[in-house]
């Protein structure tokens, strides 16, 4: 596809893909439906341009072909699945994106703007948590597009998961403004990551975003510093935990009403949010027990709830589209064979980023986020953070395989 005629201008459309690239990332945090245009024009723009060689050549690896073998895997788990052919389409619908990520791969092996794209979405972000501060101190809430305060679009989990990834992959500038002395750069780093810390504190607690910061601060510790360096991270997590806990009413509430909603359904099968996820669990286990190879078909969670449901009361009678575990999201429907695809690609993608570079660290974080997000909620077939991964984890997966490719340490 690359030995196209003239009137088609292959370098103009190269680089409307690469700034379209960067216009989908600012639009992520923000809307839904700017997003899905900006990736349709960004197809257009890409699919001229690419070799189709290049393209053959990353879906015979690990880390390009596993996402699309999934895909493939959805398509196929239609045929026998026990709904209506509209349930179906639905249900691959949440496979699709990850046909993305190889495109990326290929596109970012070449390009040159990657650095912009992750500016862009951390840019993005930093807007949203201006827009957020206002709104936490009106007067008067307005939510705007959201009916939680503070969050002026989406909902508290997005919004702080947003603010995770720009923390972490903010966290190696400074380490590296530190080690080179740059104290301008390290104290600006340090006020924007402490300003979106304290939003996921203050204002749009996600008990996921809790838990994957304590894991990605482990993480980086391992990554990057000396065992001195971890002690130092250490003690200052401990303080920053001991401050957070003593001085935020919402944190402490958020974190003790897990134990308190277990409880209650323990007691009374009350329906909370603890008592549904459990029930969740227990229905999906049961479900995949049912069909454990090949599960019961793309497209078939909602029913299979609907009719595990019927006539219950209490949190054995929530319904739900979505299992909130990526794993029983993939299992119900495509069985262990299907998990196990999820899972190696999880892996694959986390051994491209072997390297110690920031598109490597950024990859990691990412990964993580995803993996470990995804023990609690379907992630990767959510809107936002799947396409938080397909795209963070294409466009970084490219860059370090160009650098690998090239023989050249990975730079910071």
């Amino acid at each position: 596809m690359a030995n196209w005629p003239r009137p088609i201008d292959i370098a103009r459309l190269t680089r409307g893909a690469d700034g379209l690239a960067v216009a989908a990332a600012i639009s992520l945090p923000w809307s839904t439906s700017a997003t899905v245009i900006l990736v349709v024009l960004w197809l257009i723009a890409l699919i001229p341009t690419l070799s189709w060689k290049d393209v053959c050549d990353e879906l015979l690896t690990p880390a390009g072909g596993l996402p699309v073998l999934l895909v493939l895997l959805g398509v196929v788990g239609m045929l026998w699945a026990d709904v209506s052919l509209h349930e179906r389409w639905k249900g691959l619908d949440s496979f699709l994106k990850l046909l993305v990520i190889p495109l990326l791969f290929v596109q970012y092996r070449r390009a040159d703007n990657a650095a912009w794209v992750f500016g862009g979405y951390v840019v993005s972000c930093l807007v949203l948590l201006l827009v957020s501060y206002v709104l936490a101190a009106w007067p008067q809430p307005v939510f705007l597009f959201s009916r939680e305060p503070g969050v002026p679009v989406k909902n508290a989990a997005s919004q702080s998961g947003e603010f995770v990834t720009c923390i972490f992959g903010l966290i190696y500038l400074a380490y590296d403004a530190l080690k080179r002395r740059q104290w301008p750069w390290l104290v600006g780093l340090a006020v924007v990551m402490l300003a979106m810390l304290a939003n996921i504190i203050f204002v749009a607690t996600s008990r996921t975003a809790l838990v994957l910061i304590l894991i990605l601060l482990v993480l980086f510790a391992l990554k990057q510093l000396s065992r001195g360096g971890m002690l130092i991270m250490l003690a200052s997590a401990v303080a920053l935990i001991a401050i957070a806990w003593v001085s935020s009413p919402y944190l402490r509430y958020r974190t003790v009403q897990i134990w308190t909603d277990y409880r209650n359904y323990a007691a009374t099968d009350e329906r909370n949010s603890s008592g549904e996820r459990i029930e969740f669990a227990k229905k999906s286990i049961a479900f995949i027990r049912e069909a454990p190879l090949f599960g019961h078909g793309t497209g078939t969670i909602p029913s299979l709830f609907a009719k595990a449901t019927a006539g219950q009361a209490g949190s054995e009678g929530s319904f739900t589209t979505n299992p909130h575990n990526q794993t029983f999201a993939v299992a119900i429907q495509l069985g262990l064979i299907g998990a196990a695809v999820l899972w190696a690609m999880w892996i694959a993608h986390l051994l491209l980023f072997r390297g110690p570079g920031l598109m490597e660290w950024i990859g990691v974080v990412l990964v993580a986020q995803n993996v470990i997000g995804s023990l609690f909620n379907s992630h990767l077939f959510d809107f936002l953070q799947g396409w938080v991964y397909v795209i963070g984890v294409g466009i970084a997966g490219g860059v370090a395989l160009k650098r690998r490719a090239a023989g050249k340490p990975s730079a910071s």
